[in-house]
């Protein structure tokens, strides 16, 4: 079993601090295949990496990004997992864009709380801002709100809409189709060999993460063959991977070579 491309969760949360200057240079050192971040647009209307709009759920900041500037939320500190303030702070996507290597695929995918229609003016924004440079070809939106997969869809940009549930997806095939979405990403528990024929015969492709275990990377990529792979951690999860591969290698010649000694012997 070959791993699909592996794409650094929150740009390797494994290495530090959620989409960090941190995480971002453990995940280029780790040789990810691409990189998934968050996307908040704040009141004057620029991109910073969050991936909770609600800035006390992840800084040291209060309020709703949205309600904030970037540069307010610039001052503040990422937390840790333990919630605890570290000296990392929220990055914006331009400094992304400048700092991760030219050819390297990026998923921001736009977070607005309830709110469509900040999802789409999120959208919006990104695709005005990258529309007329190189960046346009290695971005893809992605996101839970729909308005913001089509908004960026008709503005000629790679969208993909995030699935948490497996119903209809007849439906839902159809309606990516019909408004130029041109991939879903599926929750990997949710992941049948149905579930992803339906998409593909659309001509959707298949994600899928959050994924973290090489046993489960394995059982997944058998049902389903995913195009990519979000992960916290792709270098060791990549390792792993091949680590599993060996050792059911070298189980199946042992298995073999007792066969044919058992065959001999009859």
């Amino acid at each position: 079993m070959l791993a699909p491309p592996l794409y650094a969760h929150r740009l390797g949360r494994a290495y530090g601090p959620d989409s960090s200057a941190k995480a971002l240079a453990g995940a280029l050192a780790a040789r990810a295949d691409g990189l998934e971040t968050d996307v908040c647009l704040t009141s004057d209307r620029e991109l910073v990496l969050l991936h909770d709009p609600l800035l006390s759920l992840g800084t040291t900041l209060d309020g709703w990004a949205h309600e904030r500037t970037a540069t307010e939320i610039a001052q503040a500190r990422i937390l840790d997992r333990d919630r605890v303030p570290t000296a990392e702070r929220p990055l914006t996507l331009d400094e992304l864009l400048t700092h991760a290597p030219a050819d390297l695929p990026i998923q921001v995918e736009v977070k607005a709380h309830a709110d469509p229609e900040l999802a789409r003016q999120t959208a919006a924004v990104v695709c005005e801002r990258y529309r007329g440079g190189r960046e346009r070809r290695r971005l893809e939106l992605i996101s839970f709100h729909s308005a913001a997969c089509a908004t960026a869809a008709a503005y000629g940009f790679r969208s993909r809409l995030v699935v948490w549930a497996e119903y209809a997806p007849e439906a839902l095939a159809a309606w990516a189709v019909s408004r130029g979405v041109t991939g879903v990403s599926v929750e990997h528990f949710l992941l049948s060999e149905r579930l992803v024929s339906v998409f593909r015969l659309a001509g959707l492709s298949v994600n899928t993460g959050t994924i973290n275990d090489a046993e489960l990377l394995a059982r997944v990529s058998e049902l389903a063959s995913p195009d990519a792979v979000c992960t916290d951690r792709p270098a060791e999860l990549r390792a792993e991977v091949l680590r599993l591969e060996d050792a059911s290698s070298t189980t199946a010649i042992v298995d073999a070579e007792f066969v044919t000694a058992g065959s001999g012997r009859a």
